[in-house]
């Protein structure tokens, strides 16, 4: 399967690129040329393992029958000090709010993504160092 999307230079560093059909604004800051309008690139990447590994972990815990009442997916990344300013280190925070969570099970639903479903973390963890965390909240 190959996936495509299109990137369209609007104007100064305002980019629209479409992804399975929907828009989605890239700009850079005001003191890069840019005016703000939407996130950068490299941000993006974070979001990607975020949504990746949230998609993988909700849909083996709901295999499980196990549902959080809330998940918040939280992604960290350490940028390298010269150009170019690639990610080096990224954490995955994991927040799962909810009561009486099995944590064998969520840590099962993590490894599983992380190890085995996740693409984009399968491409990224070739030259970044990825670290997961778990917390469970309880309501």
């Amino acid at each position: 399967m190959t996936h495509s999307v299109r990137t369209t230079w609007k104007k100064e560093m305002l980019f629209e690129s479409d992804v399975n059909g929907h828009k989605l604004l890239m700009d850079a800051p005001e003191a890069s040329g840019g005016k703000d309008r939407g996130p950068r690139p490299k941000p993006l990447m974070l979001a990607a393992l975020a949504g990746c590994t949230g998609m993988d972990v909700v849909g083996i815990l709901k295999k499980m029958r196990i549902e959080p009442d809330h998940l918040e997916i939280i992604v960290e990344g350490d940028t390298a000090e010269d150009f170019p300013k690639h990610y080096t280190h990224m954490k995955v925070i994991l927040e799962f709010h909810g009561k009486d969570l099995p944590k064998d099970k969520l840590q099962k639903a993590v490894e599983l993504s992380r190890d085995k479903y996740c693409g984009v973390s399968h491409v990224y963890k070739q030259v970044i160092n990825i670290e997961y965390e778990i917390r469970v909240i309880e309501n």
